[in-house]
């Protein structure tokens, strides 16, 4: 497949390491692929689902002790604990090599080693990285074909490079206590053992293109951001893209599928979709920020995903998608999950194949009633998406008007406001927060500083990516995208959402895009721009002007409380924060001493 000399060197280690007794390179090809398929059904590790309803999709399981990541098993290994930093799980490369080594060795005895040769970003695009992946399952095979690029072209364009991500999966026996998810930036190297949970073991995902690729932006300057990317259409037929940056279950996919609402579609405005998850930016030519989306595929949340919330999601599931830890519908042999619609079936087995019984269902103790485990997953190409962007595919990326920082807030950030310049921005990127989810490990609910959402996929020290992304303001000058902070989750007194959110989001974006344009104005408050809110198009929505004033309100008590909160939060990062965000601490302070 390859005489690139340290392809082969690589492999040649991982074989005399793992002992597998078949080597098989995967060419991307749909022949090779459908055996896969048909093999992972003889062995039961998928399940081929009713081929008029689900054309080419199938059901997995993972085992339940492992459903979702597990941040405190992963690490970054640098030869320097401060180049990791006060927020990541560090461990010394030679140790924890030997140790990934131990554990893995000899485990593909009796297996099959599936070489995946992969692009991230369109193959060939000058955005584009390329990684190499090793695994023992065939699950995660049929993945990264949805996931990333795969096949023969990839290694035609690495050629003889070097500068490519090594990955190591290893199942082993999927034991908790010995499972790592580990990253070795300065090698360019991810080794993941002992888990086939697609988040830990999908290495072009989060891993690569985030983890080892933020470090990659870093030393390249570049960025890699967990960032969705749309483009907005307005009736004229322009086209403006934003980033933007979401935690877990704060509405990321579906404002990047959205649907404007009705009397705005009526209108002419539409919303195109460039990627869910992940943006890769870097300066173009002409001096602005131009991003790709580095993944093929959406690995989305099943629960909660219906027609109302995202049918463009929805619609991207139908076809060749593979679920994971969803409930079986045993009458018709297609899936479900919670929030898909109000009629759970009667004759199903639940996430770990078990008989279920749906008038048993406790929302207080979701994992052991539920049908679909709450992080339950969807792997769907990304070009099922009804509203796929023109542009996905075309490699030289989208320029970006905007970045939108979000997070659930029920009673501190506005609906939405301006940062008054790119520091400004990057400060309030820093202080993002928001609620825990089940895509994490660990407590819900709980509210923690994720900033940018990339606590858990910085791969390298926090204060150093904070002040990347100044340098990167810098270089950018006048040309930089405007920063922005979304909420779409402000609650009454009776903890209800008072913003419909969903489709009306489109309103809030009209806003951004026309204060990018320079086309409206806005209110100087302490914290940054708010809209006026007549500049908010309210129209055949059930909300009234004196209701959107209550969440764009700043109050001021909330926000001192919130600065002391930062305050705290800055503390972890010692002499690595930048003075810019200390200096923008003290100001926020000083603007509502005032008010």
């Amino acid at each position: 497949m390859t005489e690139n000399k340290t392809v082969i060197k690589w492999l040649e280690e991982m074989k005399t390491l793992l002992c597998p007794d078949k080597v098989m390179w995967i060419d991307g090809s749909e022949e090779q692929l459908e055996d896969l398929r048909k093999e992972a059904v003889a062995t039961g590790e998928m399940i081929k689902l009713n081929e008029e309803k689900l054309p080419g999709c199938y059901l997995h399981r993972t085992q339940p002790n492992d459903v979702a990541r597990v941040e405190d098993r992963t690490f970054i290994c640098t030869r320097d604990k401060e180049t990791a930093g006060p927020t990541n799980n560090w461990c010394d490369p030679d140790e924890m090599y030997k140790k990934l080594y131990n554990i893995a060795k000899g485990t593909y005895k009796g297996r099959t080693m599936y070489i995946i040769p992969y692009s991230m970003g369109p193959v060939g695009s000058p955005l584009a990285k390329i990684g190499i992946e090793v695994t023992d399952s065939i699950y995660v095979v049929l993945n990264m074909a949805i996931m990333t690029r795969v096949g023969t072209e990839v290694l035609k364009v690495l050629g003889d490079s070097d500068d490519w991500v090594r990955g190591l999966h290893a199942k082993c026996d999927v034991n908790p206590d010995n499972r790592y998810i580990c990253h070795f930036p300065e090698d360019n190297t991810i080794i993941s053992v002992n888990s086939a949970y697609g988040g830990n073991v999908l290495l072009g995902k989060k891993c690569f293109a985030l983890r080892i690729a933020s470090f990659q932006g870093w030393k390249e300057g570049w960025m890699a951001e967990h960032m969705l990317i749309l483009g907005l259409e307005n009736p004229k037929g322009e086209i403006k893209y934003v980033a933007a940056a979401f935690p877990s279950a704060c509405g990321k996919t579906n404002l990047a599928m959205l649907i404007p609402p009705e009397y705005l579609k009526k209108k002419g405005y539409k919303v195109w979709t460039v990627g869910d998850d992940i943006s890769w930016m870097k300066i173009g030519p002409d001096g602005r920020l131009y991003a790709i989306n580095p993944e093929n595929g959406f690995f989305g949340v099943a629960p909660g995903t219906n027609a109302k919330s995202n049918f463009n999601a929805l619609e991207s599931t139908k076809k060749n998608t593979i679920f994971t830890n969803v409930c079986h519908n045993l009458d018709d042999n297609t899936v479900w999950w919670e929030g898909l619609d109000n009629n759970p079936p009667t004759n199903a087995l639940n996430w770990k194949g078990e008989k279920w019984d749906y008038t048993k269902y406790d929302k207080a103790n979701k994992i052991a009633t539920s049908g679909a485990h709450p992080n339950s997953r969807f792997t769907a190409p990304a070009k099922n998406c009804p509203c796929i962007s023109d542009e996905f595919d075309k490699g030289q990326g989208v320029p970006i008007s905007a970045i939108i920082f979000g997070g659930r807030r029920a009673k501190c950030a506005p609906l939405v406001y301006q940062s008054k310049d790119w520091v400004n921005g990057v400060f309030i990127g820093s202080a993002m927060a928001s609620e825990t989810t089940a895509a994490a490990a660990g407590a819900l609910g709980v509210v923690r500083r994720d900033p940018m959402a990339m606590l858990p996929f910085c791969g390298y020290n926090m204060g150093e990516y904070f002040e990347h992304w100044l340098e990167m303001g810098k270089k950018l000058g006048d040309k930089a995208p405007k920063i922005f902070n979304v909420n779409w989750f402000r609650t009454d007194d009776d903890g209800n959402f008072i913003w419909p959110g969903y489709g009306d989001n489109a309103r809030v974006l009209n806003w951004i895009i026309d204060r990018c344009e320079g086309k409206t104005d806005a209110v100087e408050t302490a914290i940054g721009y708010l809209p006026k809110p007549e500049d908010i198009d309210l129209t055949d929505l059930d909300i009234d002007l004196e209701t959107l004033k209550s969440i764009l309100k700043v109050d001021k008590d909330v926000w001192e409380k919130e600065a002391a909160e930062i305050e705290e939060h800055y503390k972890k990062f010692g002499d690595k924060l930048p003075k810019e965000l200390r200096e923008q601490l003290n100001n926020l302070k000083a603007n509502l001493a005032k008010m």
